[in-house]
């Protein structure tokens, strides 16, 4: 039996009738992840996710009811912690680090019994948008090897769209999991920020950071949601009120539900066939019964990207701090050789993408321009948040293009210095306001330096603050209605 691209209910079942056991599952995607040649994974944790299997089995076979991911294989974006696997955020300065503890995430995934396979590729300490800065090469998006598959969540995306694993987490913190969902035509899931918990996840930006999920469905990432989001003692930021039932209140029926749509979010310079495609799917919304609203964000837009110029960095820099080449898998024989391992670590460990950020973070939060640019970015951004309140008011949620274009190809970015400007203003402006969003497969157009390529386009739902329900029952409405979602690129025999 293939059991590439079943969904997460699916595979449930299987393993309840014992129509599969958890063993040869996860052997059968661990076959697959060794025959790949995308570079989607870091690490692969066979003889650890063998374990893991075989006492879900064992589980499985006791009598009562089985936790959803019990037995069922995924895979986490080496930003997550895990406890004795080795855990390298992208990184050469992190090369050799295994956590001796898990993160929150992977904690509560361990107490449904789900099998981790690996560790996936990602951009280095989740700096970029393209896949390509990782210390360990570029993943390679499977619709097509020679183009990227977006960033920074690269591997988690192809994995996933490449069906070498049934779903896997990821991480945003402006655009890291819509923007890969998109260029890889998966479903991804970028949470409300404090609605799952950062413990555990190596930080980039500590009031943006956000752990979400990858999979095929929003369905899938309904059932992800409950069992991912929640309280977190070990993360302050954390939101206490209790995680919904999501997957049990989604609806096909978008009557009564308002949908706003902002003329910001069509800009100048998008692929015209990109955007001819969201139309496309925002009016079949509309037929499912929703009604389009017209509302606008001109705070967003103009100063959205420019905050996060200064925020991200400034957080960056912060965090970046303590990886000193001392304290994380370097080991020294006397006191006189700490300089020396100091010095080249941090020369050799962060890459050129890293070094930028932590001198640009550092530059603002300096002594005379900390009240000139972090302090004053930082009411600008409440600025943006009240525009969404505000917006949030007159409608349920937005719509809007995920990217601009279908994915470019491998090297672009580098040879592009306005690589991802447009793409920021897509999704960086609800980032900074803490919101959740998903995106969604809703078509393909030809790539448009190879018209014979068709490439996945993405749809972006955004919700208020805690408005996950929200997002999911549009997604969900809109998946019922078509079938982008079911379809996959030929891996063994594309480009």
């Amino acid at each position: 039996m293939d059991f590439t691209y079943l969904s997460l209910t699916e595979l449930r079942k299987l393993l309840d009738k014992k129509q599969i056991s958890s063993v040869e599952l996860t052997k059968y995607f661990l076959e697959r992840i060794k025959k790949s040649d995308l570079n989607a994974f870091i690490t692969i944790s066979e003889e650890q996710a063998l374990k893991q299997a075989a006492a879900a089995d064992d589980y499985i076979a006791s009598p009562g009811e089985n936790p959803f991911l019990c037995g069922i294989p995924y895979a986490a974006k080496d930003l997550f912690c895990t406890a004795g696997v080795r855990t390298t955020a992208a990184s050469k300065i992190l090369d050799n680090y295994i956590p001796p503890y898990d993160a929150t995430v992977i904690e509560k995934i361990k107490e449904q019994k789900g099998v981790l396979l690996g560790k996936t590729n990602l951009d280095q300490f989740a700096h970029g948008s393209s896949g390509e800065t990782s210390a360990y090469g570029p993943t390679k998006n499977p619709w097509d090897k020679s183009r990227m598959p977006g960033g920074s969540s690269s591997g988690s995306a192809a994995a996933v769209a490449a069906g070498l694993i049934p779903w896997a987490t990821a991480t945003e913190t402006g655009g890291s999991i819509r923007i890969p969902s998109s260029f890889t035509g998966v479903c991804g899931w970028k949470p409300t920020y404090g609605r799952v918990s950062r413990y555990g996840v190596i930080a980039m930006g500590s009031s943006l950071d956000s752990p979400g999920a990858m999979a095929y469905s929003v369905e899938d990432l309904a059932r992800l949601a409950e069992i991912m989001a929640g309280a977190d003692g070990k993360d302050s930021t954390t939101g206490q009120a209790m995680v919904p039932a999501y997957s049990k209140n989604l609806t096909v029926s978008l009557k009564g539900v308002r949908i706003g749509i902002a003329e910001e979010y069509f800009l100048e310079g998008m692929d015209e066939r990109v955007k001819q495609t969201i139309q496309g799917a925002i009016g079949e919304l509309e037929k499912l019964g929703a009604e389009l609203v017209k509302v606008h964000l001109p705070i967003s837009a103009k100063y959205g990207s420019l905050v996060y110029a200064i925020v991200a960095p400034s957080e960056i820099s912060s965090n970046l701090a303590r990886y000193d080449g001392i304290r994380y898998g370097h080991v020294t024989k006397n006191a006189s050789d700490l300089m020396e391992v100091y010095t080249k670590s941090r020369a050799e460990g962060f890459g050129d993408e890293a070094k930028r950020r932590i001198m640009t973070g550092t530059y603002v939060l300096s002594a005379g321009y900390y009240d000139a640019y972090y302090k004053r970015a930082q009411k600008v951004r409440r600025m943006i948040v009240n525009e969404f309140t505000k917006v949030f008011s007159q409608v349920d949620v937005l719509t809007a293009p995920t990217a601009p274009s279908v994915a470019q190809k491998l090297g672009y970015a580098a040879n592009d210095p306005l690589f991802g400007y447009i793409t920021d203003q897509l999704n960086i402006p609800s980032s900074l306001a803490g919101l959740p969003a998903i995106s969604v497969p809703s078509g393909f157009v030809p790539a448009h330096d190879d018209p014979s390529t068709n490439l996945p386009v993405g749809l972006q739902i955004i919700g208020p603050q805690w408005g996950e329900q929200k997002i999911f029952n549009v997604g969900y409405a809109y998946q019922q209605a078509t079938d982008f979602h079911k379809k996959h690129p030929r891996v063994d025999s594309g480009k």
